[in-house]
């Protein structure tokens, strides 16, 4: 593809400025439609050293909006830590995953993030610090799929996605370097190193040519870019723009997905409310849990049928709990102290291989997450782990796409991160209730199934449970709670409501088991009729699992 820049091509004074002031003019209107509509606009600058990238960004953002404009400059590279990752021999990567940071800078829909430098060096600076030939080539595979991922996961959340690269010669680019090299001012800028690249400008000229032919996607387009003359440089990168912008703001909103975000919306705000259905007479409720039915088969009728990723054989279905499983007090506190004392153990050598650990928790309303979760943290430091609860999204999480808020609530390498509830909100509570599209549920298995595969590919370990009781002990507890003011906070008016929805979750969470349970992150159920067996069967599922992935 680099061939197709003709780095002779210059653009004279007289040609550029009529032409770039009509461009730019388009633009800022553009982007103050893009804000009213939502969309959002995702720019990513990539090229040679010297390329002149840091000024085509300059020149562009003098134009645009501040306010809906987002920065974002690559971090520095750490290759002593890189290579003491390599060195360990863990399986982890690095501190945090490959696409976080990026994720993390994501500005919501409707404003604009520059990206100087992004996903894709970042990936090519980790794949120097691979430990063998199979590992190169497996993590190659792995860095490929997760910037195609995220292109694609912004492409179908309503952002536009542009990849520019900044193309000059090898004469040009030397000149540049020495040049930036030489000045005392400016030194800083171009290290020894550095300079020294330019002898393999042929070999690397031959790794970006296939890297941009490899990922030139239908849904998030290179644009070459004559990095030896701004003026076309500009006009190139603003006619890319204002293309991609009109395309985008002339195929109009998606009516579905704007009345699920309403929706959503106003269940953020607290706007949301139904009748208590302890109020209805029988008659009343079994009208209502027929149309609760109906609605069930609706849903499981647009799920998907499949998904393009591998499942286990026989995933768990909520009919095949068994709800009879207990341990007395007895059993279970002897249990429980052995298996924390394992934990505690194994929590120390996880931290020495600096693998990440995340426990996820879902599960029926009063199925004692809490308790569970709270058996396994007060196993270990209080400063080994990170428990992020997972409330109604906030606008800000609603102006991003679904995964946003969990790409950045990730532990660090060697941490434990425990989630009460989780990113499977958006196929269960959010599929339910109507927060998200059939579209947009239906799309976020495989999302999903995507975003534990990075995390599985940085090296973490994942465990996810769901922790199921039975209706009848639901009841039981849902009242005990509200007849003990000690316990009355446990319990809200949504919990009873939700009850009426039995059929609706049950069958999102068959297709979520269906459609979910991957190799690297199968579903394993917690029978919590019993309190005392899933919250010691969780630990050993834990150590279990941490032991077998530190090889002990």
């Amino acid at each position: 593809m680099l061939e197709q820049v003709d780095l002779s091509a210059k653009m004279s004074k007289e040609e550029y400025k009529p032409l770039h002031d009509e461009l730019i003019a388009k633009l800022v209107v553009l982007q103050q439609e893009a804000r009213k509509k939502g969309v959002g606009v995702v720019a990513l600058f990539e090229g040679w050293n010297g390329a002149g990238k840091g000024s085509r960004i300059g020149d562009l953002v003098y134009e645009l909006d501040a306010r809906a404009t987002h920065m974002h400059v690559l971090s520095n590279f750490d290759e002593e830590g890189a290579a003491r990752f390599r060195d360990m021999g863990s399986g982890v990567t690095g501190f945090e995953p490959l696409m976080q940071e990026f994720w993390q800078a994501l500005g919501p829909r409707g404003d604009m993030t520059l990206y100087e430098r992004g996903w894709y060096t970042a990936a090519a600076r980790r794949l120097v610090y691979t430990d063998s030939e199979a590992n190169h080539a497996a993590h190659l595979q792995a860095y490929r799929r997760a910037v195609s991922e995220f292109e694609r996961q912004l492409s179908a959340d309503g952002y536009v996605v542009l990849k520019f690269f900044v193309h000059i010669s090898k004469d040009v680019q030397k000149k540049r370097l020495k040049g930036l090299h030489d000045n005392p001012d400016t030194a800083w800028r171009v290290s020894d190193e550095e300079l020294a690249t330019v002898k393999d400008y042929d070999e690397i000229y031959a790794r970006y040519d296939e890297l941009l032919r490899n990922t030139d996607f239908d849904f998030a387009r290179w644009t070459m870019v004559n990095g030896e003359d701004k003026r076309s440089a500009n006009i190139a990168i603003a006619k890319a723009l204002v293309r991609a912008l009109e395309r985008a703001l002339a195929s109009g909103p998606d009516a579905a997905a704007e009345a699920a975000a309403a929706k959503a919306a106003a269940n953020s705000a607290g706007a949301l409310d139904q009748a208590d259905p302890r109020d209805r007479t029988p008659e009343e409720t079994e009208r209502v849990m027929a149309a609760a039915r109906a609605q069930a088969t609706e849903q499981a009728e647009e799920a998907p049928l499949h998904s393009r990723f591998t499942i286990v054989k026989n995933p768990p279905r909520l009919a095949d709990i068994d709800h009879t499983l207990a341990l007395t007090r007895e059993e279970y506190q002897e249990a429980l102290k052995r298996e924390q004392k394992r934990f505690a153990e194994l929590e120390l050598k996880m931290y020495l291989a600096r693998v990440p650990l995340m426990v996820l928790y879902e599960g029926d309303d009063a199925a004692g997450k809490g308790g569970n979760i709270k058996r396994v943290a007060q196993a270990i430091d209080p400063r080994a782990y990170t428990i992020f609860p997972s409330p109604a999204p906030t606008k800000v999480e609603l102006a991003h796409p679904h995964l946003w808020r969990y790409w950045t609530r990730l532990p660090r390498a060697g941490h434990v991160g425990i989630y009460d509830r989780s990113w499977y909100g958006r196929v269960l509570v959010e599929r339910v209730e109507g927060f998200a599209s059939p579209a947009e549920w239906g799309r976020a298995y495989d999302e999903i199934n995507e975003f534990e595969g990075e995390l599985e590919a940085w090296g973490a370990l994942l465990l996810k449970f769901w922790v199921a009781v039975s209706p009848e002990e639901q009841l039981n507890r849902f009242n005990d709670r509200q007849n003990n003011p000690d316990k009355q906070w446990k319990i809200t008016p949504e919990d009873w409501r939700n009850r009426d929805k039995h059929p609706q979750y049950d069958a999102a969470v068959d297709d979520m088991f269906r459609l979910t349970s991957t190799p690297y992150a199968p579903w394993r159920i917690l029978e919590s009729t019993n309190k005392y067996y899933a919250r010691v069967k969780a630990l050993r599922i834990i150590n279990d699992e941490l032991e077998k992935r530190l090889g002990l």
